[in-house]
């Protein structure tokens, strides 16, 4: 699947895809202190091409943060308990061929519409986005 945008951050079927400033490491540890510093729980990091390594195989740099906010996310789950396959939130951030780091998330209001709930419901989600975007490649 191509990973080019012609507006940035423009979602692309519910994803949302940016350019990073930094490589992969320091992309995800930035966008990491920034969460944390806003309040959100990061649950996990998983480093897929590590595991891959691990596995005798090997791909570019790859990770995924799993992150949310129970007050966030909580109102979503209340209303319609099939959002839990979308929360917590996750941000993917990778190396392509070219060397460049990109970051892709699943667009709040995506996951909004995807589970049929009133568009307004998608304003907790938008402030990890916002942080997102500070790391974007302009």
């Amino acid at each position: 699947m191509p990973h080019d945008v012609t507006e940035l951050g423009r979602p692309h079927y519910g994803v949302i895809r940016f350019r990073s400033k930094l490589d992969v490491a320091k992309t995800l540890e930035g966008i990491e202190q920034a969460l944390v510093s806003h309040g959100v729980t990061v649950f996990a990091r998983i480093d897929f091409s590590g595991d891959a390594a691990r596995a005798g195989l090997s791909m570019r740099p790859e990770q995924m943060l799993i992150f949310g906010n129970p007050k966030a996310g909580t109102p979503l789950m209340q209303a319609e308990p099939a959002v839990g396959l979308d929360l917590p939130l996750k941000v993917l951030v990778w190396e392509d061929e070219q060397g460049d780091a990109w970051i892709a998330c699943n667009s709040p209001d995506y996951i909004v519409g995807r589970h049929e709930l009133p568009p307004e419901m998608a304003t907790p989600l938008m402030p990890p986005m916002a942080i997102l975007q500070q790391f974007a490649h302009s």
